[in-house]
């Protein structure tokens, strides 16, 4: 089943919902013209938790979105969440791009800019604030979030990191 909504797709595909965050086209002149290259962001969740992301680069648009979901399905993986929000406040900062993630309180919502929402949204994270305070880079705002949601510890782990 394939939904189109503001030039972005969304499939789902066995409770996993995948999206297409970002495509860029890259031409290169040769002799007989100009030879088109895409690069596609996908993003991959269930909305429960689980989560990855996968880049990746093809000569036609629908391989490198193909590749992409690919990539994200291999690299999924699980971040702790309290309730519908997310424990603690945390920083990252990935190449140019850093982000500050603050649990909100209930009935707040997902405030966050362009790339950062789908991901944190997808993540199944309902109530959340974040900040952009670097570069704007599509891949590395990507990164820097999947970067600060593996920072996030749950209280238990804490306590038995601790060892109370």
């Amino acid at each position: 089943m394939t939904k189109q909504s503001d030039s972005k797709k969304e499939k789902v595909n066995s409770e996993l919902t995948e999206k297409v965050l970002y495509i860029n086209r890259c031409s290169k002149v040769v002799k007989g013209g100009r030879k088109f290259s895409f690069s596609a962001l996908i993003l991959v969740g269930d909305g429960k938790g689980r989560l990855g992301y996968g880049f990746a680069k093809a000569n036609e648009l629908t391989d490198a979105i193909r590749k992409g979901g690919e990539a994200a399905r291999k690299n999924m993986r699980s971040y702790a969440s309290e309730g519908n929000t997310i424990p603690h406040e945390v920083l990252a900062d990935w190449d140019g791009a850093e982000l500050l993630l603050k649990p909100a309180p209930d009935g707040a919502g997902v405030i966050a800019g362009s790339k950062v929402r789908p991901v944190l949204e997808m993540a199944g994270i309902k109530n959340v604030m974040a900040k952009s305070l670097g570069a704007s880079n599509p891949i590395n705002q990507v990164k820097a979030t999947f970067l600060a949601l593996s920072k996030l510890r749950t209280r238990s782990k804490i306590k038995q990191m601790r060892g109370v």
